[in-house]
């Protein structure tokens, strides 16, 4: 097994030109996982003890870190980050901060789950960003304060030890923790700014509240549905089709290169668990001279093995540019996977499927999510 690259120490100063042209980053293994702490899942950093030059929002902000060389402010530059003020030491005899001086954020996750790698992205950051970093994670239902997750009555499990970290760089950790986590606490140390936070990993929804819904989109990256494989991500990536809401920009769905073949594209999903699915919506949103032309939705219920058959559950379809499309299905369709397939090429903006767990998925989903959370 191949180790993972890492970055430690100042970048060169910012010589002019192209910002990110010395900017150090890798291909994690673990970034085709959703990103549990993205902003449209309901994702926030709820607190911090100090954001001096630049505020602690920034962190979760979905686009890369941008950098203006002429902007400053009346506190000094204006970094798109989150980067607090230079820790001083007690006295003039020791001006030097403590080893176990840092700051500290509190993030939120948008959707509850398991932690597979984390990246702590501190582009522009080339002789500000902290020394090293660490990261810990708690499980705590509801919507404690900061207050709340800072008392004594909390577990905090630690998922990225103190580790050295490079200036303008992609720092990429992978977390072999297997438990389920609600926020995390990121510490810089001693100081210093982090321009962005991505926490990737594996939903993992409370059977309790799925359960209250009845009805849903089990297909949802909110709700435990992921993307398992696309046949094409090379315009945006596959999981954009799962994510709350509707499209508001093009680049906001998935969008397949121009076929010069015979083919055509795909995406397989995983279930929140075996479910009835009922109702279907395909949304080309934002998409318009470059929609899917036609599609079609099938079911699988099983891992894949010798019997587990795909069945159509609508049929291949005509496709409308920069519309929702809904089918209500003639008798619900039982299955813990889909498909989608798209011809030849193009894109679609969102798929829900709307049903409810089996008695078996609810079964399931439960044990899961009390394994985890212990």
């Amino acid at each position: 097994m191949t180790a993972m690259p890492s970055f430690t120490g100042d970048a060169i100063p910012y010589g002019g030109g192209d910002p990110y042209a010395d900017y150090r980053t890798a291909d994690f293994p673990f970034t085709h996982h959703a990103d549990l702490a993205d902003r449209r899942l309901g994702a926030a950093v709820i607190a911090a003890n100090d954001e001096f030059f630049a505020q602690r929002e920034n962190l979760l902000l979905p686009e890369r870190a941008e950098f203006d060389p002429e902007r400053f402010g009346h506190k000094g530059k204006i970094m798109d980050g989150w980067e607090t003020r230079r820790r001083r030491g007690g006295s003039a005899g020791h001006p030097w901060p403590t080893a176990e001086d840092h700051d500290w954020a509190l993030v939120r996750l948008g959707a509850p789950g398991v932690v597979r790698g984390i990246v702590v992205d501190t582009a522009h950051f080339r002789g500000n960003h902290p020394q090293a970093v660490s990261i810990e994670g708690a499980c705590v239902p509801g919507a404690p304060s900061p207050e709340a997750l800072l008392s004594d009555d909390v577990k905090w499990t630690t998922l990225v030890p103190r580790t050295p970290v490079g200036g303008h760089a992609a720092n990429g950790f992978e977390v072999g923790v297997g438990q389920r986590f609600t926020h995390l606490r990121v510490n810089q140390h001693p100081d210093g700014g982090i321009a962005r936070l991505r926490v990737y990993g594996e939903v993992v929804p409370d059977p309790a509240w799925l359960a209250v819904l009845g009805t849903f989109d089990v297909v949802a990256l909110e709700n435990g549905g992921r993307v398992e494989d696309a046949s094409d991500r090379f315009y945006s990536p596959a999981t954009h089709t799962i994510q709350p809401g509707r499209s508001r920009t093009m680049d906001d769905g998935w969008e397949t290169r121009r076929r010069r073949d015979r083919g055509h594209d795909w995406i397989r999903y995983r279930l929140a668990a075996q479910a009835a699915v009922r109702a279907v919506e395909i949304d080309t949103a934002c998409l318009k001279g470059n929609s899917a032309g036609w599609a079609s939705v099938s079911v699988r219920d099983g891992e894949g093995g010798e019997g587990d058959e795909w069945t159509e559950i609508v049929p291949r379809t005509r496709l409308q540019p920069d519309t929702n499309h809904r089918f209500v299905l003639p008798e619900p369709a039982v299955g813990t996977h889909a498909r989608v397939d798209i011809y030849p090429d193009g894109g679609i903006s969102r798929l829900r499927l709307y049903g409810s767990l089996t008695t078996e998925g609810a079964t399931r989903l439960t044990a899961r999510h009390q394994e985890l959370s212990s």
